[in-house]
């Protein structure tokens, strides 16, 4: 009985927050955030701490499948513009889409080609696992840019990885660039490294994340408290891959350097998240 007094009073406190996080997560796909899921979230956290929960999940910024949409055609435009201006036309770019494990290349990819009718215009694609084709197409063609396409890259591994792999395949000369909504710091300086330019909107910061140790957005007593949570929830990646501690989330996914406070465990035992990623739920059958 008390326990449900507890529960009730909880959801009459906090219902306008419930009912802002079901507006702004509307088309999370992983799993979609209800007002039951938002409740069952926020209860798992002490009284004293839920004011700063729920402050730290107001600092996510999330990008919704149609600003995702919108914002890598305008990148495009952008930097098509850019490439006439410089004489490489539409057939001699090559499109290359990225084939590591949890990657959105493709839709992302699929995205662009359907909204800027890229195959009417005579470009190339490419699936970075075929490296003969790579091969073919830029000995052919000698010269022109490869654009690889993503949504999101954190520490830049998975991709460096992949075109570290691709780059005895390029004959030619060929500009390279990175096409993607959000692209954080770590992963800027690993391209810059292989002469490769980011073309991005969103550049994420160390200094914009809250629980990173290089930010001060929200005062250290409070930041201290969080890690802790993060670090109770996962030993080993409270902050998310290399504690990274990102803050930017996409409608198809959460990046693996999300914190565990935002995500969850692995099949959301015993800790539920808000925005858990695919692989951390649970399978059904």
């Amino acid at each position: 009985m008390l326990k449900t007094i507890k529960t009730t009073i909880q959801n009459i406190r906090y219902f306008r927050f419930y009912t802002w996080a079901v507006f702004h997560f509307s088309d999370y796909k992983p799993q979609p955030v209800t007002i039951p899921r938002v409740a069952k979230w926020l209860s798992q956290f002490d009284e004293k701490d839920k004011q700063s929960i729920i402050d730290l999940l107001h600092q996510v910024n999330y990008i919704s499948e149609k600003q995702t949409e919108s914002l890598i055609v305008k990148l495009h435009a952008n930097l098509w513009e850019r490439l006439a201006a410089v004489n490489i036309t539409s057939k001699n770019i090559i499109y290359v889409h990225l084939h590591d494990p949890g990657s959105s290349s493709s839709v992302m990819l699929n995205m662009l080609r359907d909204r800027a009718l890229l195959e009417r215009r005579g470009s190339h694609f490419v699936d970075s696992k075929n490296v003969r084709e790579l091969h073919e197409i830029t000995s052919k063609l000698e010269q022109g840019a490869i654009i690889y396409v993503d949504d999101f890259s954190g520490s830049g591994d998975q991709f460096c990885e992949v075109r570290d792999y691709l780059k005895d395949y390029i004959v030619g000369n060929f500009s390279e660039f990175f096409l993607l909504p959000c692209i954080c710091e770590e992963a800027i300086y690993e391209l810059g490294k292989r002469g490769i330019e980011a073309v991005a909107e969103i550049l994420h910061a160390k200094a914009d994340r809250p629980l990173h140790n290089m930010s001060s957005i929200i005062d250290k007593r409070t930041k201290n408290r969080l890690v802790e949570i993060s670090h109770k929830i996962d030993k080993r990646g409270g902050l998310g891959y290399k504690s990274m501690a990102t803050m930017v989330v996409f409608y198809r996914n959460a990046p693996t350097s999300t914190p565990s406070l935002l995500r969850g465990n692995i099949k959301q035992k015993p800790f539920v998240g808000i925005l858990p990623r695919t692989t951390d739920l649970p399978v059904t059958s």
